[in-house]
């Protein structure tokens, strides 16, 4: 690359940030943004670039990225539901779209310029959209799976429809043999692709991952994302789709979230280059002598294609309400529409003035597109309940229809002695739980049992793959302090109210873990010490009551050494805000004196120092139980009670042990 180019594209960067921080103090999407920036560098305007085919190159490289993320963020589950909508919910979109606007051509009298606009407007923007749902976090959604779907089929369909512009145009004609030879070409990659997911991907990434090479890592990686891209850009196919098809086969492996932390930072960049790339195309004199007339169109345009989107989603089942949200997240154009543009005028099927008016609405729905996202759900809302002729939107909220992923679980951090025996525990309880673990040795020998993954769980993205926005618990079974620090401190920042357990070597460890926003460390050299003088003691028989009453005051002590520390970790449990107070969970058992006696009876409370908040019973919990509610034998009841009696609790309730 010259030195001229780069300094092009220096400057594209810097006015790039100016813009952006400008737009920021209007609270305006930074994609809208760097569709501005190029709009300004554009040589309509500024006219910074000299070579556009680098800049276009980066912007392929960008969407291609983009696709490849999203295909590794799909799993085998996620995939099998994804089936019906994209080819039932994808080619009723685009047979809509390109059916109306053949019907219209026909009425004209340009049937062949009727299907050709119909494929430039079915077509929608993968990059803005799906960049839009992850920085939101709603791909997982049913409106970002079903956005998904469709966006997927219309990315299958951009090879044949490049087909099919000089077809229209009547400048070739597609023989028999030809075809054939296209269609055994796709049958063939397919078959390739097959055989490479099922016997080569693994046994290459676990070769990379026993390197322990961070850059080697990511070097296979972008091998896998940039070859399937250049392979089906080969064979007529889009450069993006191939992409995509190599984060799918990824997705299926234990390294996939590793593979997404790496690869996260370049796609940004080629991805901002992507959305400059496209402000670049406008000409701004066309679109102010014409703006009066565009800016009509441009409604017309995204009420019209949101209309044709909707039976897409409905006939699948979903109600209006996701209907009406998917359709306005797809009614913007897409990036692949400017490649077939540049086609049909070429091909003589689009005059210049009709492309330029194309680029300017194309354009303008691409920058409203954070917009409308936004503002679906009340959009949707409110035509629910007009059209319902209620006074409130329809019952269904979007975030109550998540599907798949885990809820209320328990995220373990390292596989070694320790996570097995928590894993042991989950199993015991039927507690849901996932595992991530660093050593690809373990992962490989645990893949078929555990729902194991490979990755470093000091980024933030490999925590949000876990579903750590969902998780009850954390339990940070490493050793590293350095990487239990960062653990630490970006699980409390993604989930405010997750409860953080974490072990660690040293005492002096503590205080630091606890500031960070942990709420229990086990050290390892308190419980040796701990566990190291009980033995002592009973070497010399004393009683093991007395043993264990010393071992809960050593406790005791830790924990009230420890509470300034933990003030500023930011918890919002009760007991937080209450130092002196705790909450612990004790079986009732066979014999215990208040099992068979009412809460009266028993007297709990002023005899024990014990307040029993919740009872549960046969699964089921019982809150705040009345005097009259019987305790019974294998009853676990919840105890609210001050920290000297928390490690006691258990031997006041059940004290013949």
């Amino acid at each position: 690359m010259s030195t001229a180019i780069l300094s092009q594209v220096l400057i594209i960067f810097l006015l790039a940030v100016v813009v952006n921080i400008v737009c920021s103090r209007f609270k305006i999407p930074v994609t809208v943004g760097f569709l501005l920036t190029g709009v300004l560098a554009g040589p309509s305007l500024l006219g910074l670039v000299d070579d556009m085919e680098v800049i276009s190159s980066a912007a392929d490289l960008g969407v291609a990225m983009l696709m490849f993320t999203i295909g590794m963020e799909l799993s085998g589950e996620v995939l099998d539901r994804l089936k019906r909508p994209v080819f039932l919910g994808g080619s009723l979109q685009i047979g809509l779209i390109i059916g109306v606007a053949a019907v219209v051509g026909l009425v004209q009298g340009h049937l062949a310029q009727g299907i050709f606009w119909g494929c430039l407007f079915a077509l929608s923007s993968s990059a803005i959209v799906l960049h839009i749902f992850q920085q939101k976090g709603i791909t997982a959604t049913p409106v970002g799976r079903l956005t998904l779907a469709i966006l997927v089929f219309q990315d299958i369909l951009v090879a044949p429809m490049m087909l099919l512009v000089p077809l229209l145009a009547g400048t070739i004609h597609l023989s028999f043999l030809s075809a054939s030879v296209a269609i055994l070409k796709v049958i063939a990659f397919g078959a390739a692709l097959y055989v490479f997911a099922r016997w080569v991907l693994d046994r290459l990434m676990t070769a990379v991952a026993k390197t322990r090479s961070s850059e080697l890592l990511l070097l296979t990686i972008l091998c896998l994302c940039l070859g399937f891209a250049t392979i089906t850009s080969a064979l007529g196919m889009s450069f993006s789709l191939g992409a995509f098809l190599a984060g799918l086969m990824l997705a299926r492996s234990r390294y996939s979230m590793s593979a997404v932390a790496d690869i996260l930072p370049y796609r940004d960049v080629f991805l901002s280059i992507f959305f400059i790339s496209v402000g670049m195309m406008l000409d701004v004199s066309f679109t102010m002598q014409h703006i009066l007339f565009i800016l009509a169109c441009v409604p017309l345009y995204i009420i019209g294609k949101s209309l044709l989107t909707m039976p897409a989603v409905l006939i699948q089942g979903y109600p209006l309400h996701t209907a009406i949200r998917t359709s306005m997240c797809l009614s913007q154009t897409g990036e692949f529409s400017f490649v077939l543009v540049t086609a049909g005028v070429a091909s003589g099927l689009m005059s210049d003035e009709a492309h330029q008016f194309f680029l300017a609405v194309s354009i303008i729905t691409m920058m409203l597109t954070p917009a409308l996202i936004a503002c679906a759900p009340a959009t949707a809302r409110k035509i629910c309940s007009i059209v319902q002729k209620k006074g409130k939107a329809q019952a269904e909220v979007e975030e109550e229809h998540k599907e798949g992923g885990l809820k209320d679980h328990c995220i373990i951090i390292g596989f070694g002695f320790t996570g097995q025996q928590l894993v042991k525990a989950a199993k015991h309880y039927n507690l849901a739980y996932t595992i991530l673990e660093m050593n690809p040795e373990t992962v490989k020998r645990f893949s078929d049992k555990e729902p194991i993954a490979y990755g470093d769980a000091v980024q933030p993205i490999i925590l949000e793959s876990l579903g750590i926005a969902q998780a009850r618990v954390i339990a940070i079974a490493i050793s590293d302090p350095m990487a239990v620090r960062g653990i630490i401190a970006n699980a409390r920042k993604l989930n405010p109210d997750i409860t953080i357990i974490a072990r660690t070597r040293f005492v002096g460890e503590i205080r630091h873990l606890y500031a960070l926003g942990a709420n229990k460390i086990i050290a390892e050299e308190f419980e040796a010490g701990v566990e190291m003088f009980s033995q002592v003691l009973a070497a010399y028989l004393l009683p093991a009551q007395d043993i264990d009453k010393m071992a809960a005051k050593l406790r005791q002590e830790e924990s009230l050494s420890m509470r300034h520390a933990s003030k500023g970790a930011g918890l919002q449990s009760l007991t937080a805000k209450l130092p002196d107070m705790g909450v612990c969970a004790v079986r009732l058992e066979e014999g215990s004196p208040f099992v068979n006696h009412t809460l009266l009876e028993s007297n709990i409370r002023k005899t024990l120092g014990l307040t029993i908040v919740a009872v549960s019973r046969n699964n089921e919990l019982i809150q705040a139980p009345d005097a009259s509610f019987m305790l019974l034998s294998d009853d676990v009841v919840y105890v609210f009670t001050t920290k000297d009696k928390i490690y006691t609790a258990r031997q006041l309730l059940n004290p013949q042990k």
